[in-house]
């Protein structure tokens, strides 16, 4: 199997490493003195382990929102579509009423008792991946991290283990740069359905847990009508997400920090940014190794630009990524996955338009990988040391996918 990359891509000229001062602040023209780090351009490709409590009832991305959905919301209007989600329609099935059992009962369910984070991250440097992101917090507000400040995490409950912890030290042993991944500024709106309850029915009026007191530190408070945007507007909601990715950052000091979205919340947002640059500064005596990655449409420079299952049409000046999975993000029962060939293509399309590809690979609740995509990587595997020269360390060519 061989696809175009030495026409797409060339060996590039190391810059010169700048010398920062931590001098980043709340103003957004503070940002364009960032300088993109050697280690991220020249990595080309990551694994993602985008796994939690969600995975339990193998039904896919977005259980702990749908669960709650007896009558699906217009994500644009918040509107009632009248219909009840099929997640909705399985958890009555195989769970009971969510007023009875909610997500708080499914997190305890999680064991992650066949994980060897070890093991996997062996696996993925003979893949090819040269960095590796652990989810640290999904829009269900529940924790992979030894959180000091918020008691629905991982250590605490489901596994007892500290998850972003183990996947550092791990690739740590194997020589990747390691990242996390941040989903926590939509939760705030986007569980809001938990505080709802059946409109019709033998259940009708009766809450969901979500409106419990008891367990408003996991649902979050309920919010304004009209706070139902992907960020909610809610100034204390804000704060509260500030201080926890804070918290993240300065337990692990991770290589790369991803925004599942927008830079969040305006100035409390680059607040944030700026704080994860400096303290990378002070850290490594005047350099600046960190790579931010979220989901604005313009960089400038300023971090690097993701698109999710999606790609340049061409080259470009800066450096991007691709966030995408072999399958569902969540386990799902008899999903279909890509082949090898199709991240292989992919991955070259990718290079060969300055960008990188970070693919999640489906993990099972328990922990483990199945068989099919244990072959998927295998694939991938076979390919990468025979086409390395042509995908890491380099640099796009002047059109890419010449020749082709």
């Amino acid at each position: 199997m061989s696809f175009c990359i030495s026409s797409c891509t060339s060996k590039p000229q190391k810059t010169e490493r700048t010398v920062f001062t931590p001098s980043f602040t709340y103003e957004m023209e503070s940002f364009t003195q960032y300088k993109y780090p050697d280690w991220f351009r020249d990595a080309k490709f990551g694994i993602w382990s985008h796994w939690g409590p969600q995975a339990v009832p193998r039904q896919g991305d977005w259980y702990a929102r749908k669960m709650y959905e007896s009558d699906i919301l217009n994500r644009q209007t918040n509107e009632p579509t009248g219909k009840p989600s099929r997640e909705y329609l399985y958890h009555l099935e195989n769970y009971g009423h969510p007023s009875k059992f909610g997500y708080k009962d499914i997190i305890p369910l999680w064991k992650a008792e066949n994980w060897d984070p070890d093991q996997l991250m062996a696996l993925y440097k003979r893949v090819g991946a040269r960095y590796f992101v652990s989810m640290a917090t999904h829009h269900d507000n529940f924790f992979l991290w030894d959180s000091r400040i918020h008691r629905w995490n991982s250590v605490k409950m489901g596994p007892m283990k500290d998850v972003v912890g183990l996947w550092q030290q791990a690739a740590k042993r194997e020589g990747l740069k390691f990242g996390v991944s941040e989903h926590l500024g939509a939760s705030y709106t986007w569980f809001q359905p938990s505080h709802g309850a059946d409109k019709t029915g033998p259940v009708k009026g009766v809450p969901y847990d979500g409106a419990n007191p008891e367990y408003q530190d996991l649902y979050h408070p309920e919010t304004a009508p009209d706070d139902f945007a992907w960020y909610t507007k809610d100034s204390v909601n804000q704060q509260n997400w500030l201080a926890c990715i804070t918290e993240l950052i300065g337990l692990y000091k991770p290589d790369l920090l991803y925004t599942d979205g927008e830079l969040p919340f305006g100035e409390v947002g680059r607040k944030m940014l700026a704080g994860f640059y400096n303290q990378d500064i002070v850290r490594n005596n005047g350099m600046l190794e960190v790579v931010y990655t979220c989901k604005h449409l313009e960089s400038q420079g300023r971090w690097v630009r993701d698109i999710e299952r999606g790609a340049m049409d061409s080259i470009s000046v800066d450096p991007w990524q691709t966030d995408t999975s072999i399958g569902d993000w969540y386990y799902r029962t008899g999903q279909k996955y890509m082949t090898g060939t199709e991240v292989i293509q992919m991955l070259v399309d990718i290079v060969s338009k300055n960008g990188n590809l970070l693919l999640n690979v489906v993990q099972t609740p328990e922990g483990n990988l199945e068989q099919d995509v244990l072959d998927i990587l295998e694939e991938i595997a076979a390919w990468t040391p025979v086409n390395s020269e042509g995908i890491y360390d380099t640099r796009p060519w002047k059109i890419n996918g010449e020749g082709a």
